[in-house]
């Protein structure tokens, strides 16, 4: 550059204070030095600060969460799933019409849809940026086709009882249609069912469905696909890879990977946890629930909410006619402790159930098409009861019987006579061979037994259970969990109609009025009307007292202390926990406040 056009840049007097810095003694250029040196700190500090009030912390993509399960995929395929690891892995690969969010249906590949004023018929407007994980787009070819495979007799699938008498058709490429024989107000939940993929599935025949390479290499259009798997010497798999989908047409999660590692027990879960080879793991028992929380030095945290089951006593008053009395029922019912129940069998992991509904329900019943069952993250346990309150419990019990001509035998056990005969209070509480339900069946027979009745426990192998007790319903009473679903429909337990195998009618209980609220609020879709029909259902059934309701246990999940957004809402099985992926996050970062709105959803 020619020097005529050079400039030189320089501070106005700058080298007048060169001067006089020049001047200054060894001792004053140190002192000057240290106090240049101080203002530039102070200075970066306040600058610092500063730029700290207008930054904030928001989630940042990254990381890797490592599960534990038991059991190994077979099935994932939302048509065949039934166990809950190939229902979590299904949950993350496919996605639905319709999702829950935040406890509330919303739409998912629906960009829209309408219900008719009859509540006969759905209509679906798609999105038309949804696209499978390998390329292809979905369209109502898809849903179309996996409902028809739903539907199909010769591949049983699990979802089949959703999606009888329901027509589906096929309006345009983005717009599908189902027409209902009568109308039921919960159906919009079973749109949530997983899409295939038809140009996938189309030419795989009926005999070789559930032999597809596609049941445990699926392809879907949800938020994660399969990376990778690993296998052991013998071709079983050890460990599932899954990473983020990047065509996915949501909210991008922010957790990269999730690993799936296999086990065979809980025990060997719970130890790999506390080495760290795992960072979470869920439905925990809670006993271990209980160990795992009182160890704060570990790195995980246990969560809990409570799950829309009732469990109880179920009575048969066909099979024990003295079940038959009103006053024993009832007198059956004061005398059981719900609260010692939960703080000894399940570690204080659950909450007391004093009808067919699940506590809080009614509370939170505005609409059951979108209204969560449940949104607690973490629930306490039940103040104990003392053994004065149990004892007074079953004293009032025993009078209640004694003012109806119950009176102590001379085997110590309450009888009445009847005419010519006496009738002892004498019969057999039938449960499943796991810890949980033989602890509490012992609790409640234990406090029977004080109140005067002669009861015993039998306990069969769960299966021996379903086929030829509760099946054939050759039972006294029956402790026995019922699983609500998220649309709150009681119908299969409660209606006349149920009191045959496969209903779950366990109590075998008929009242017509009952059956008429049950089919009212199948049909009815105002939200007022339902809560209604819902308080009076629960008042009936509670005042007959077909059984003695006992608790609803927690949803318990173990993460890593770093995990954040996670909420555990309308937690009906343990799958549920994936409905909130997408908010979860393991590592943070600052940005300023301005950008922090265009970074969080």
């Amino acid at each position: 550059m020619p020097e005529s056009t050079q400039k030189e840049f320089r501070f106005k007097r700058g080298s007048r204070a060169l001067g006089y810095i020049k001047k200054f003694s060894a001792t004053e250029k140190v002192v000057f030095g240290v106090f240049v040196i101080l203002a530039l700190v102070t200075a970066l500090s306040m600058a610092v600060r500063a730029a700290d009030n207008f930054m904030v912390l928001i989630p940042a993509y990254g990381g890797t969460l490592r599960e534990g399960v038991v059991g190994l995929p077979r099935t994932i395929n939302p048509v065949l799933a039934v166990t809950d690891v190939d229902r979590d892995l299904t949950a993350l690969v496919y996605s639905g019409l319709m999702k829950y969010q935040n406890g509330n249906l919303v739409p998912d590949i629906a960009k829209s849809y309408d219900i008719s004023k009859d509540g006969l018929t759905y209509d679906f407007k798609l999105r038309d940026d949804v696209y499978f994980q390998d390329g292809k787009p979905l369209n109502a070819d898809d849903i179309e086709f996996t409902v028809q495979k739903i539907q199909d007799p010769n591949l049983k699938s699990p979802r089949r009882a959703d999606w009888t008498n329901v027509i589906v058709k096929k309006i345009s490429d983005y717009e599908i249609q189902f027409i209902l024989k009568q109308a039921y107000s919960p159906f919009l939940a079973n749109t949530t069912i997983g899409i295939l993929p038809k140009h996938v599935w189309g030419n795989i025949s009926d005999d070789q469905f559930i032999f597809s390479q596609y049941n445990t290499d699926p392809i879907g259009s949800g938020p994660y696909k399969i990376a990778g798997m690993a296998r052991d010497q013998g071709g079983i798999p050890t460990e599932y890879d899954l990473e983020t989908w990047k065509s996915y047409y949501g909210k991008e999660p922010y957790i990269p990977s999730l690993v799936f590692d296999f086990y065979s027990d809980a025990d060997k879960i719970v130890t790999d946890l506390g080495a760290g080879k795992i960072d979470s793991a869920a439905a925990i028992a809670p006993e271990t629930a209980a160990n795992l929380a009182s160890d704060l030095a570990q790195p995980y945290t246990v969560l809990s909410a409570p799950m829309p089951r009732i469990f109880g006593v179920f009575f048969n008053q066909n099979q024990a006619p003295v079940l038959a009395d009103a006053t024993v029922r009832q007198a059956l019912d004061m005398a059981v402790d719900r609260d010692a129940i939960i703080a000894r069998v399940l570690d204080g992991y659950g909450i007391p159930a004093d009808g067919p509904l699940p506590a809080g329900f009614l509370e939170n019943a505005t609409d059951t098409r979108s209204a969560p069952l449940n949104s607690d993250i973490a629930t306490s346990a039940p103040a104990a009861t003392t053994s004065a309150e149990s004892l007074r419990k079953i004293s009032d019990a025993q009078s209640l019987l004694q003012n109806k001509g119950w009176a102590m035998d001379s085997n110590g056990f309450l009888a009445k006579k009847s005419g010519k005969t006496t009738n002892e209070l004498a019969f057999d509480i039938y449960t499943a061979d796991s810890p949980d339900l033989k602890s509490t069946a012992e609790m409640v027979r234990d406090a029977w037994t004080k109140l005067g009745a002669k009861v015993s426990v039998k306990v069969f192998e769960t299966g021996d259970l379903y086929q030829n007790v509760i099946r054939t319903r050759k039972y006294d009473a029956l402790l026995f969990g019922e699983q609500i679903g998220k649309d709150g429909d009681l119908y299969a337990f409660w209606h006349s109609s149920q009191r045959n195998s496969p209903g779950l009618n366990v109590a075998m209980y008929a009242n017509s009025k009952v059956d008429k609220v049950l089919e009212d609020l199948r049909s009815s879709t105002d939200p007022a009307t339902r809560v209604g029909d819902y308080a009076k259902l629960e008042q009936m059934i509670s005042a007959d007292t077909p059984a003695v309701f006992l608790y609803s246990p927690d949803f318990i999940y173990a993460v890593p202390k770093t995990l954040s957004g996670i909420t555990l809402d309308s937690i009906t099985t343990p799958t549920d926990r994936w409905n909130s992926v997408s908010n979860w996050y393991l590592d943070t970062e600052k940005v300023w406040k301005m950008f922090a709105n265009n970074r969080i959803e």
